[in-house]
């Protein structure tokens, strides 16, 4: 069973759209709350939500401020806030995540961030670690780690323009930027389906490149949002209040970009490893591209996450 709903984002006009996917019969064995990534929106993890609801699990999540249907209108797409974004998407997805507990307060509970929403669940889990005690692990999926440097310079970029051109400007000069380096070796424009940085997949790669909620360019205070939460990832002292018995899974295609083809999710694991956590796996799997849930392999991937959530409760 589908359900959606709605409720007020932090940034005090939005009216967050979120759905729910409830099995349909039996009782609830465990919940995923998923945190979808830029330039998409939360029903695109429907196949994944409907074949974990046939296993007992319920699933739900929403679209970000500037994504899907939180929006008045296609206009707003890729807008955001310029006061920091990052904070507000993730006092978002805190208060889904207290209406997803009051749903169902006494089964396992596990939260999937991908891409975007894997830097933003890093971030959740810092911001908010003395208010988790019924989270029961966290998905990290199709994540990486950008240098300080580099995003030093990025924000300045993003400073500057929007100096001139203001915060809602979509520059496909940043985006350019953004989408360099290991995404050289891909097709990012639809038009080569069978060497594009999403999948191996062609018919998904063609269906996202047809879909208008997916294909718009990113603002200036939206990549500020973005940029923002990947500084704050980088920041061992954001650790600090996060138990350390968290069960915490990496996951990514070893030919992930935005995980610089594994290098990224390395380095991500090196940040847990030095902080001390005590239940800290990771997995890349061999020539899978970004979207992990979407590539060719995807029943494997499903398998893989479902056995883990088994393992911690479910």
């Amino acid at each position: 069973m589908r359900e959606t709903y709605t409720f007020a984002s932090r940034d005090g006009h939005s009216k967050i759209h979120a759905v729910r996917w409830i099995p349909d019969f039996g009782q609830v064995r465990g919940v995923l709350q998923i945190v979808h990534g830029m330039q998409e929106y939360i029903e695109r993890y429907e196949p994944f939500a409907l074949w974990l609801n046939e296993r007992g699990i319920a699933v739900f999540g929403h679209d970000h401020i500037g994504h899907g249907e939180s929006v008045e209108g296609p206009e707003e797409w890729g807008m955001m806030s310029p006061e920091h974004p990052a904070d507000t998407m993730v006092e978002d997805i805190f208060r889904n995540y207290r209406s997803g507990k009051e749903k169902w307060p006494d089964v396992p509970f596990f939260l999937l961030g991908h891409s975007m929403g894997s830097y933003l669940v890093r971030m959740f889990l810092g911001k908010k670690a003395g208010h988790l005690e019924g989270l029961d692990g966290a998905i990290v999926m199709g994540t990486g780690s950008l240098p300080d440097s580099t995003l030093r310079s990025g924000l300045a970029v993003l400073k500057l323009v929007a100096a001139f051109r203001g915060w809602d400007y979509r520059s496909p000069m940043v985006s350019k930027l953004t989408f360099s380096g290991p995404y050289k070796k891909y097709d990012l424009t639809g038009r080569d389906t069978g060497n594009s940085w999403l999948t191996k997949d062609e018919a998904i790669v063609q269906k996202y490149y047809a879909d208008p909620k997916c294909t718009y360019l990113f603002s200036l205070g939206a990549y500020r949002g973005l940029m923002e939460a990947c500084y704050y990832d980088n920041r061992s002292e954001h650790f600090r209040e996060i138990r350390r018995d968290l069960p915490i899974l990496l996951v990514s295609g070893a030919d992930d970009p935005v995980g610089d083809l594994g290098r990224g999710v390395e380095r991500v694991r090196e940040l847990y490893e030095a902080a001390g956590f005590s239940d800290l796996r990771m997995k890349l799997y061999e020539n899978d591209r970004h979207e992990i849930l979407n590539e060719t392999d995807r029943q494997q991937v499903y398998v893989d996450l479902w056995d883990w959530m088994r393992e911690h409760g479910v």
